[in-house]
C-alpha cells in the first residue's frame, strides 16, 4: 500500500507542478506576450502567439515524465483552454485538441525510443538537448497540422503555432537550463 501511495503522491505533485508551469506560462503568453506582440506587430492579425510558452512546457514534461506527462499536464491544458475560450472548451473540436496538445510530445519520444533513440534522461549519459530540442520542432509541426485540422483554421495559422512553438521551447530550454545552473552553483 505504501508503494501506491508514494506513486500517488509523487504524481500528485507532478500534476500540480507540471499543470501549474502550463497555466502560469499561458497567462505570461496571452497578458504578456501577446499584447506586447500586438505593439510591435500591429498588422499580425494572428491570434496565435510568436512566442508560445507552454510548447516548452509540454516538451520539458514530455521529456522528463514520458507517458506520466499526460495526466500531469492534462488539468493546466483545460484550464488554459477554459482560460482562452471559455465554454467552447466542451467543443468537439476543442476536445480533440486538447488529446493533441497532451498526447503529441510524450507519443514521439516513445516512438523514438521504439526504433531505438531513446532520449529520455538517464543517469549513466548527458541529455541531448538538440535531440530534445528537434522533437519539439517536430511535435509543433503534428501539433499545429492536427490542431488546425480539428478547428478548421486558416493552414498559415499553422506557420504561426510553429513559430510560437519552437521559440516558446528554446526559450523554455534556456530558462531551464539557466535554472540548473543556478542549482549546481548552489549546492
Amino acid at each position: 500500500m505504501g508503494d501506491a501511495e508514494g506513486s500517488l503522491g509523487r504524481l500528485g505533485v507532478e500534476t500540480a507542478v507540471v499543470s501549474g508551469a502550463y497555466f502560469v506560462t499561458i497567462l505570461l503568453t496571452f497578458e504578456l506576450v501577446v499584447p506586447l506582440q500586438n505593439l510591435v506587430f500591429p498588422e499580425y492579425s494572428s491570434r496565435a502567439s510568436l512566442l508560445f510558452l507552454p510548447h516548452g512546457v509540454r516538451v520539458l514534461s514530455a521529456w522528463l515524465l514520458g507517458w506520466r506527462a499526460v495526466p500531469a499536464l492534462l488539468p493546466g491544458v483545460i484550464a488554459a483552454f477554459a482560460y482562452v475560450g471559455g465554454l467552447d472548451v466542451l467543443l468537439p473540436s476543442r476536445l480533440i485538441a486538447i488529446a493533441i496538445a497532451v498526447g503529441a510530445v510524450p507519443a514521439c519520444f516513445h516512438l523514438l525510443r521504439v526504433i531505438g533513440l531513446d532520449l529520455f534522461p538517464s543517469r549513466d549519459r548527458a541529455p541531448c538537448w538538440i535531440c530534445v530540442m528537434g522533437v519539439g520542432i517536430v511535435t509543433s509541426l503534428i501539433i499545429a497540422s492536427l490542431t488546425n485540422m480539428a478547428f478548421g483554421s486558416d493552414p498559415i495559422e499553422a506557420v504561426a503555432y510553429l513559430i510560437g512553438d519552437i521559440s516558446g521551447l528554446f526559450f523554455g530550454m534556456l530558462a531551464l537550463l539557466y535554472a540548473f545552473r543556478l542549482l549546481g552553483r548552489s549546492a
